[in-house]
């Protein structure tokens, strides 16, 4: 392929990444405004302060919405390049299917290992700013989880006072050895209760092998119990959720901090889901083009067009819930986390080998 097809087909491309990419941003931007909108409404914020937090929180969104845009810029760039018979005279200088192939997925590729090493710095980072900046203006602020070498420690708000519960371990939805101070208003000590473990699976926690000490006359009066119910706020999910927003951890940052960010309490599941995630990224943009290539590039005929971009829009949906199915049964321990992050990329590669095989011959 000489140079002046090749510069054709990389600058006509990456301008169709970039027109899709703008409306996918534009399209994010005017949906979270009114989510913005909708939680300041009660504050007294500036008018552009819902919409500096839209533009900062959609470029880490578009990094997860990036194999469906590729897909979509393939689709559209082999589409246009049809409807205008460069396709057919491409072909006339004797390239083939494969060989555009070849390219815009090698681009594609790239554009994984740009984004990973280049752009998620910085969202990341835009990310963490929106999550600051949100945190200080939310009304649950007197509601704190924190993850250290000491173990788990909480502060809960009460209706009467305030509790801070702590754990030296927490192991699924079980914590171990929790110890929990309660408050009245004055922040005077009312009972001081531990437990060997505590079920949180759900807001009604149950707590086993209790011993309570209330505090009377400088002395502090034993009970003991082999069950006790509290009700909380926090859940094993929601503790859990609130070191889950991997928007705000760059790939960079996970590969030279991780035993760090373990240690700051992020928890080693959700840590490997995320560095697979996004090192399988360039990966799931190439077969996501692949994809692409294999139902648009199949017919030189402009009638299918519309065909085309429906059977596109079914395969994005499908390959959407395959994504979460996989995740689910990674979660599960159905299967390895690691596996569960890669299966659609390799479902997907294997289809796209077998449909590259056949355009090529045509």
């Amino acid at each position: 392929m000489n140079k002046i097809l090749i510069n054709y087909l990389f600058s006509n491309y990456i301008k169709t990444f970039f027109k899709v990419t703008l409306f996918f941003y534009c399209f994010g931007i005017i949906l979270n405004l009114f989510e913005e909108i909708e939680f300041f409404k009660n504050l007294e914020v500036s008018f552009f302060t819902p919409i500096i937090l839209t533009c900062l929180f959609i470029p880490s969104m578009m990094i997860q919405l990036l194999p469906f845009i590729i897909f979509i810029t393939s689709m559209k760039f082999i589409i246009d390049i049809k409807d205008n018979k460069d396709l057919l005279t491409i072909k006339v200088f004797g390239v083939s299917n494969f060989r555009i192939f070849l390219l815009i997925s090698l681009i594609s590729f790239f554009i994984g290992w740009i984004v990973l090493f280049l752009v998620n710095p910085i969202t990341s980072s835009m990310s963490k700013y929106y999550e600051k900046t949100k945190a200080s203006y939310s009304k649950d602020i007197d509601h704190l989880v924190s993850f250290n070498k000491n173990g788990l420690w909480i502060k809960e708000r009460l209706e009467k006072g305030q509790r801070i519960i702590s754990s030296e371990e927490i192991e699924k939805s079980v914590l171990k050895n929790v110890t929990i101070y309660n408050f009245d208003t004055n922040y005077n000590l009312i009972e001081k209760i531990y437990s060997k473990f505590a079920n949180i699976q759900n807001n009604k926690w149950i707590l086993n092998d209790v011993v309570i000490l209330k505090p009377k006359d400088g002395l502090f009066n034993k009970i003991d119990k082999k069950k006790l119910e509290i009700n909380s706020i926090y859940t094993y999910e929601k503790i859990t959720n609130l070191y889950k927003n991997f928007d705000t951890l760059s790939f960079i940052n996970i590969i030279t901090n991780y035993q760090k960010l373990l240690d700051q309490g992020y928890n080693n599941i959700f840590l490997k889901q995320s560095f697979h995630k996004m090192l399988s990224m360039p990966f799931f943009l190439l077969t996501m083009t692949s994809l692409a290539s294999i139902l648009v590039l199949g017919t030189l005929r402009k009638s299918k067009n519309t065909r085309f971009i429906i059977i596109g829009l079914i395969a994005c949906i499908i390959i959407y819930y395959l994504k979460d199915l996989s995740i689910a049964l990674g979660k599960t321990n159905r299967i390895p986390l690691t596996l569960a992050t890669w299966m659609p990329i390799i479902i997907i590669g294997i289809f796209s080998s077998i449909g590259i095989l056949q355009i090529n011959e045509k």
